[in-house]
C-alpha cells in the first residue's frame, strides 16, 4: 500500500512540475498582460494544487494531508479572484493589449433605448 501511495504522489508531483513548467513558459512567451496572466493563473494553481495533492498523499499524516487539501481549496478560490482583479486594474489604468481586440466589454457603451429620467 506504501508503494502504490509513493508511485501516486510520484505522479502527482511530476504532473505538477510539468503544469508549473508550462505556466512559467507562458509567462515568460506570451505577448502581452493579460495572456500571460492567465497562463500564470491557470497552470500555476493547477501545478501548485498538484504539487500539494502529492504531498497529501505522500506524507501518511492525516494533518498534513488536511492542510494541503485545504491550500488547494485556498489556490482555487484566491487565484482567479487574484487574477480577476489585477486585469480589472490593468484595464482601468489604461493598458491595452493588442489593437485587435474585437469586443471590449468594460467599456460602457450607449444604448439608443435608455430613456434618462
Amino acid at each position: 500500500m506504501i508503494d502504490i501511495a509513493l508511485y501516486v504522489g510520484s505522479a502527482l508531483l511530476l504532473a505538477g512540475a510539468a503544469f508549473t513548467l508550462l505556466a512559467a513558459i507562458g509567462v515568460v512567451r506570451l505577448p502581452d498582460l493579460y495572456t500571460r496572466m492567465h497562463a500564470a493563473s491557470k497552470a500555476g494553481v493547477v501545478g501548485a494544487g498538484f504539487v500539494l495533492l502529492a504531498v497529501a498523499v505522500v506524507s501518511f499524516d492525516g494533518a498534513v494531508a488536511l492542510r494541503a487539501v485545504i491550500g488547494v481549496g485556498f489556490l482555487l478560490l484566491t487565484t482567479p479572484v487574484s487574477a480577476h482583479l489585477l486585469a480589472r486594474a490593468s484595464h482601468n489604468s489604461g493598458y491595452r493589449s493588442q489593437d485587435d481586440i474585437v469586443m471590449n466589454d468594460l467599456v460602457p457603451q450607449s444604448n439608443s433605448n435608455d430613456v434618462d429620467v
